[in-house]
């Protein structure tokens, strides 16, 4: 079992996040912040369903699922939930401190 997130779905970081924005996009695809949380949003949803669709398959015995790999599932799950709502939650008291200050 492969338990590495495919390089879609891991963050961008330091300059390989400045290469990703300067490079040219083909039109339709987002670039920069909106972009990449969109995608991430998309990633976690994914990883949702997936655990679900498995749970699922568990809950009616068959036997091409393990029990291991539903757990591994529904723990990716968590994990990138957790993560954008500490995303969400930094957003949130990022725009309260910008309004509340002094012009």
């Amino acid at each position: 079992m492969d338990l590495r997130i495919p390089s879609s779905t891991t963050p961008m970081m330091g300059a390989g996040m400045a290469r990703r924005a300067a490079m040219p996009q083909a039109e339709g695809n987002d670039v920069g912040f909106s972009g990449a949380l969109k995608g991430a949003l998309q990633s976690v949803s994914a990883a949702q369903n997936k655990s679900g669709d498995l749970q699922k398959e568990v809950q009616l015995e068959n036997p091409s699922v393990s029990l291991e790999e539903t757990m591994v599932a529904i723990q990716k799950a968590q994990i990138g939930f957790q993560a954008t709502l500490h995303v969400r939650n930094r957003m949130v008291q990022a725009y309260t401190d910008i309004m509340n200050m002094q012009v």
